[in-house]
């Protein structure tokens, strides 16, 4: 099976077991996020779904699902939500994550800690014994004297040994592919952290830098996860 197909895969799943009609769900953004936005789509044409409102965490996913006709709504009237579903860039065996390799992790942060259940879907690519060194961690700051804040940010006790790099050209990929400081959904930059060896205590780390004047958020996502639906080579688990 190609990335792609394990991708649809879980993504489908997701939607099938967790959404049922009536629900306020939390659309996530990225490649994996993409299949559940579809499928929910699909769903809500031919019936099988009914009275649904979802959330977007991006402007590439409410553009998706405007597409796809499926009614939207924001946090400003609905604060709770049923379910979120969204990928993640790693996924430790406490279920802690790293999100915002794509730039949208304010609103995915915003919104699924709202969800009562947080649906994770990933290939087994993205599972790990520790955070950090297979994927750098974004760090969402204000551009007003970001220099500093970057300075600020490596300089944390939980950080240290880490490479703070600028992200540029698009916000939705941690390749640097362009010229211009990448700008977020919000019109902010990011600063990618990497790291050598794991992040030993990833909620202290997230505390440390949710405290840092001139951090809007970050992509630690520890404590919220209900379940990780995960494609295989010997085909789909979940872990609660």
């Amino acid at each position: 099976l190609s990335q792609d197909e394990l991708k649809q895969m879980v993504g489908y799943k997701s939607v099938d077991d967790y959404v049922k009609s009536g629900m306020v769900v939390g659309l996530g953004t990225g490649s994996t996020a993409y299949f559940a936005v579809e499928r929910l789509g699909q769903l809500l044409k031919d019936g099988t779904l009914e009275d649904i409102v979802a959330i977007p965490t991006s402007i590439r996913t409410k553009e998706q699902a405007e597409e796809l006709g499926i009614p939207l709504v924001t946090l400003d009237t609905h604060s709770k939500l049923d379910v979120a579903i969204d990928g993640a860039d790693e996924v430790d065996p406490d279920l802690n994550l790293v999100k915002g390799g794509g730039g949208a992790l304010l609103r995915e942060k915003m919104v699924e800690v709202c969800a009562d259940k947080f649906i994770v879907i990933v290939d087994e690519s993205k599972l790990c014994d520790g955070l950090g060194p297979g994927f750098p961690l974004p760090v969402e700051i204000t551009p007003f004297c970001h220099e500093h804040t970057i300075r600020t940010i490596a300089a944390l006790p939980s950080c240290e040994g880490c490479d703070a790099v600028l992200r540029m050209g698009s916000s939705s990929s941690n390749v640097n592919d362009g010229d211009e400081i990448a700008i977020t959904d919000n019109g902010n930059y990011i600063v990618d952290l990497h790291f050598k060896e794991a992040i030993k205590d990833a909620p202290t780390m997230a505390t440390e830098l949710k405290n840092t004047v001139g951090v809007v958020d970050h992509g630690l996502f520890c404590g919220m996860t209900t379940a990780v639906i995960i494609a295989g080579s010997d085909g789909i688990s979940v872990k609660e």
